[in-house]
């Protein structure tokens, strides 16, 4: 009879302090600040309050901003994740809305201050993603080995994947 009582007081228990509904994660919620001068990737929620940091790294080592297609370099300014998807390299692939507005403005202008070749394009394809398996000693190291996206180890970027929605704003400074 005890037992019986018991298991129902943990039922009990159970159902009252336990949520049934999903919690919806609005894009709005939360923002990632992306420092390439610090290699980290860190959350913060919409009161500006610091929810987590990752370690991250980038493309090309001298951590400018982008300024042509194939230079390795990570864009700096304020993005978007546009999709999700598993990636069969890199574990999870958020893909952010780069070139924007913005970045078009940029390329233009050191196209017409002759700083890049009349002929060069502006890229894309860039995103927030892990690692080749087994090489997550790169983040740690600080190697910057993309070709100009952001990466974080893969337990890590399974975190962001699972909780942040498409549309979350991504703001990517040196």
């Amino acid at each position: 009879m005890k037992t019986i009582k018991f298991l129902a007081v943990l039922i009990i228990f159970f159902l009252v302090n336990t949520s049934f509904i999903k919690q919806v994660i609005d894009k709005d919620d939360y923002y990632i600040v992306v420092s390439k001068s610090n290699y980290t990737l860190t959350i913060y929620d919409k009161e500006n309050n610091f929810v987590v940091e990752y370690p991250a790294v980038f493309g090309n080592s001298d951590k400018g901003d982008k300024m042509v297609e194939g230079d390795r370099k990570t864009p700096e300014g304020t993005f978007h994740i546009i999709s999700k998807r598993p990636h069969p390299k890199w574990d999870k692939f958020l893909a952010l809305d780069y070139p924007t507005a913005d970045s078009y403005r940029k390329f233009n202008e050191r196209k017409a201050q002759g700083l890049i070749p009349a002929n060069a394009r502006i890229g894309g394809s860039v995103g927030i993603h892990g690692t080749w398996p087994k090489e997550e000693f790169a983040v740690d190291a600080h190697q910057n080995w993309t070709l100009g996206c952001v990466s974080t180890k893969n337990d890590f970027i399974r975190e962001i994947y699972n909780q942040l929605p498409v549309g979350t704003r991504v703001e990517i400074v040196k």
